[in-house]
């Protein structure tokens, strides 16, 4: 969207806000939780159309993965916002040529998982739905894929996860929620009835979801991705991880901005998982 859009249905929920603060604030907390894209392009079909392909469920949604096997380390990736299991495919011949047994799911409300509306909590539990049947050693995230992986993590034991590889991700969903409610220009109404909501549906004030403090116990080996460059999700985010993270090692990477499709990064991926 353009950012006269932007501004115009930030102002259109501001104003209704002023009648009924409470609709103002779902319709904005929905349009924040719904994805755009993320469905399947013919182009990116084929890039899946050669692994296995098999369902699982959550609470009733149907949760798509993808498994191109082998006989190496089973690696489980998740992929970020309004994306799917496709975004992997400059990784994967490389991964395939370490015989690695490759897992990856679709998000709620992308490729082709079911759910109307996406949210950080209900990915971590498709990633645990699917880590309890793939019994992974290796979780790798993009965004928010990471940081729900980070979430999974520290909601559930996987003892069969070893380490733990972040591209780009969010150490904190305060600043995630602070960016698009400034995007939006949302007013002090809007912006504390999310909050609100939050609390109400989650049972946890935003700033508890903090990936970052998370990890701050985790046993689990990381690689810590993240470009200074990058314009989604700041790089100072990657400092919070690598200050907080006992574990975790922190590799910086100049001008791949925030998709970090580039292969010189493979190898050094490719080096951790292996060492």
């Amino acid at each position: 969207m353009s950012s006269f859009v932007i501004k115009s249905i930030g102002n259109a929920l501001n104003a209704t806000s002023y009648i009924s603060p409470k609709y103002a604030s779902n319709k904005a907390l929905q349009l924040f939780a719904t994805p755009r894209k993320g469905s399947y392009t013919d182009a990116q079909k084929a890039i899946i159309e050669d692994a296995e392909q098999s369902s699982f469920s959550y609470k009733n949604l149907s949760i798509s993965v993808y498994n191109w096997k082998g006989k190496g380390k089973t690696l489980l990736l998740a992929h970020g916002w309004e994306s799917n299991a496709a975004r992997w495919n400059y990784l994967l011949n490389d991964l395939k040529s370490q015989d690695y047994n490759i897992v990856a799911l679709d998000a709620p409300a992308h490729g082709n998982s079911e759910g109307k509306q996406f949210n950080a909590v209900l990915y971590s539990e498709f990633i645990n739905v699917v880590a309890k049947a793939f019994q992974p050693e290796v979780f790798i995230g993009h965004s928010v894929g990471g940081m729900a992986s980070i979430f999974c993590l520290h909601n559930h034991d996987l003892p069969s996860v070893k380490k733990l590889i972040t591209l780009g991700a969010p150490a904190h969903f305060t600043g995630v929620f602070s960016r698009y409610k400034q995007m939006m220009g949302y007013n002090k109404r809007i912006s504390n009835g999310l909050d609100n909501i939050v609390l109400e549906r989650f049972g946890q004030k935003t700033d508890y979801f903090s990936a970052a403090n998370f990890t701050k116990n985790f046993e689990v080996e990381g690689l810590i991705i993240h470009d200074k460059k990058d314009k989604i999700i700041p790089y100072e985010d990657a400092l919070l991880f690598a200050n907080r993270y006992k574990k975790g090692e922190l590799l910086t990477t100049v001008g791949f901005g925030h998709g970090l499709k580039d292969k010189s990064i493979t190898p050094k991926l490719i080096e951790f998982i292996n060492r």
